[in-house]
């Protein structure tokens, strides 16, 4: 009883760490995909026809042109008519065979009227990325109804939740088994670390699957039934995401058995060996321990302990072959195994995300990499260290002398390499990925890395004690297990706490991977004046010397706000009679969009609705009319994100 009771206490805590994880994935990645639902990874660069252009006759093909390489899907052009039913349009393909402009063919003879352009494509780092604009034929038309995408709010959150899952498997799985198999000695023959280790394979298994197949849906936008769909998961497994789940799949069931291996009892050369000792504790040494799991036979009355080997299958005289080839294999052969096994599981992360878009690609994959890997060494060793070694040994209970050596002295000495590796490559990728200052506190990525900061010195700080810990007791001559019950209790809180803090910065370092790059999505406000024309500044008294200021928020593609000031010489507002507006790209194919401006106050003038198509440099120009039958125009150039 008392050991199921310990079976279950274990089992509790490993299934509130993973709620923890996926619930604070779900929470943060559902809210950021219903805030901002057509902003991510890639974004609309042209389109055509471009966003509120209206035509004399029906387009030939509706053609979208993204920053970088999409995925299509059947769903991935929409056209919607002023009533929101779906028109039947031709198959999406590429245009003239480059991966990152879609196209589609149009119905002909369109009646006259405004349609909306619905469109949802996989971006080249796997996140699904939509948005919408509208053109019409003839003459606009208010819609009848508002353009949604029926997506099901469920499949992003299951995605998320799939992900988190795979982050703590992977941090479980990859050091759990290191503190298992190397940094503790104990940790084979321990029954409580190898089934942590083996939830977090199974942890890392589900959550890939889950991906795997919510991916589809996801990427079509359809419902959650969609992942008993043959057709969207091998669309799915078509594309790179797809194949890096595969991969991953196949790279845990080789680690996994890699560690069975490592952790299963050491043959040995000899028939029968009759070691004489005191009674076996868990603080035996490793070895002892495996072969008494082996085949142990204790002789009471002798007070010794006789352990029987028998090999079934090696012959008289092969046993010392035998056992120095496994041993070669487990000292040389097996940890190569393991390290190339580890570096190519963090590669199914990190060639399918923002990696392997961008700037400096040959880089940031390694960078992402080694970052992941020692977040997850560090993390996983250190629940390993807290449930199996600390928090026992602070107990003192009297059934299980748990010893904090060497496991503590050794997992101290390998946080500050993974610490230092997280800081090297940190600093690296959250210059690649956020660039100016302004995007840290300006854009949802920056934020979340700003709290993964104040996080992670919290951990340091954490770390620090536990480190004097082991610096000041380890000078001691009866080490670790010398300190006092004070001094225990003050580690079992600093280790726990480093426990909860570094799931929170797995939690957040998930959340980043399924957010918009600072770089790509902040957009400064616009906050630009040009000086008032002086051969029309005599029209208007006070305007001589005077300026056009224009503020525009946020100057990135879609909805945005442009408050226009007419300053006179002294600063003062200056009215005029009417100002109107059009936005001017540099590419002369596209026409100008008009730009409706009301009066806000005298001298303030305001655009609410002004629509940007897509990001890069457009025009601002503003019709000022400064008489009954005059008007000068002012063009205020602007960067939009």
């Amino acid at each position: 009883m008392h050991l199921a009771g310990r079976r279950a206490r274990l089992f509790t805590r490993l299934a509130v760490i993973a709620l923890l994880v996926t619930g604070g994935l779900a929470l943060d990645i559902s809210s950021v995909a219903v805030t901002h639902p057509a902003y991510a990874h890639a974004y609309l660069l042209e389109s055509s026809p471009v966003d509120g252009q209206v035509l004399a006759r029906t387009p030939a093909e509706v053609r979208l042109r993204f920053n970088e390489s999409v995925n299509l899907g059947q769903r991935s052009i929409q056209l919607l008519d002023v009533t929101g039913k779906k028109l039947a349009l031709g198959a999406s393909d590429y245009s003239d065979g480059k991966a990152n402009t879609a196209r589609t063919s149009l119905p002909p003879g369109l009646a006259e009227g405004t349609y909306v352009v619905a469109w949802r494509v996989t971006s080249a780092d796997s996140h699904v990325v939509s948005g919408a604009f509208s053109f019409s034929v003839g003459h606009p038309s208010s819609m009848a109804v508002p353009v949604e995408q029926d997506v099901d709010p469920a499949v992003p959150v299951v995605d998320a939740v799939g992900r988190g899952l795979a982050f703590l498997g992977v941090a479980l799985a990859l050091g759990g088994a290191l503190f298992v198999a190397v940094l503790w000695p104990a940790g084979r023959a321990d029954r409580r670390g190898r089934r942590i280790v083996w939830s977090g394979f199974a942890a890392l298994t589900a959550g890939t699957v889950v991906v795997l197949l919510v991916q589809g849906p996801y990427a079509e936008g359809t419902s959650l039934t969609g992942v008993f769909d043959p057709g969207l998961l091998g669309a799915t497994l078509s594309t790179r995401l797809g194949q890096a789940l595969l991969a991953r799949l196949v790279i845990v069931l080789a680690l996994g058995v890699a560690f069975r291996i490592a952790v299963r009892p050491a043959p040995l050369s000899v028939d029968t060996v009759a070691v004489r000792s005191a009674p076996l504790s868990v603080d035996t040494g490793a070895a002892e321990a495996e072969a008494v799991e082996a085949g142990a036979v204790e002789d009471e009355a002798a007070g010794a302990t006789r352990i029987a080997v028998r090999p079934a299958s090696l012959p008289a005289g092969a046993g010392a072959a035998g056992a120095e080839a496994a041993g070669t294999t487990r000292r040389i052969a097996l940890p190569a195994f393991a390290v190339v096994g580890a570096v190519a599981l963090m590669l199914t992360w990190t060639l399918a995300d923002h990696a392997q878009t961008g700037v400096q690609t040959w880089l940031a994959v390694p960078a992402t990499s080694l970052h992941l890997l020692a977040m997850a060494l560090w993390l996983g060793g250190l629940i390993l260290l807290a449930a199996c070694v600390v928090i026992p040994a602070g107990r003192r209970e009297p059934t299980r002398a748990i010893s904090l050596e060497p496991a503590l002295r050794r997992f101290s000495l390998l946080a500050q390499v993974c610490f230092a590796v997280i800081a090297v490559t940190g600093l690296y990728l959250a210059w690649r990925q956020v660039g100016t200052w302004g995007a840290l506190g300006g854009t949802d990525f920056g934020r979340l890395l700003l709290g993964k900061l104040a996080l992670v010195l919290a951990v340091l700080a954490l770390a620090a004690g536990a480190r004097r810990f082991v610096r000041r007791r380890g000078r001691e001559p009866l080490g670790l297990d010398a300190a006092p019950s004070a001094a225990l209790r003050r580690l079992r809180r600093s280790v726990a706490g480093e426990v909860v803090l570094g799931i929170a910065v797995l939690s957040i370092t998930a959340v980043l991977v399924n957010t918009a790059p600072a770089r790509a999505s902040y957009a400064p406000p616009v906050d630009s004046t040009v000086p008032f024309p002086a051969d029309a500044a005599d029209a208007i008294p006070g305007l001589r010397g005077g300026s056009v200021e224009v503020k525009i928020e946020p100057a990135r593609l879609g909805g945005n706000v442009a408050d226009i000031y007419i300053n006179g010489r002294d600063g003062s507002l200056v009215t005029v009679p009417e100002v109107s507006g059009a936005l001017e790209s540099r590419d002369r194919t596209i026409p100008a969009l008009p730009v409706k401006v009301v009066a806000a106050e005298p001298g303030h003038y305001v655009a609410n609705s002004m629509s940007i198509p897509y990001p890069g440099d457009w025009v601002l120009r503003l019709d000022i009319r400064i008489s009954d039958f005059d008007e000068t125009p002012v063009r205020v150039p602007f960067t939009a994100r």
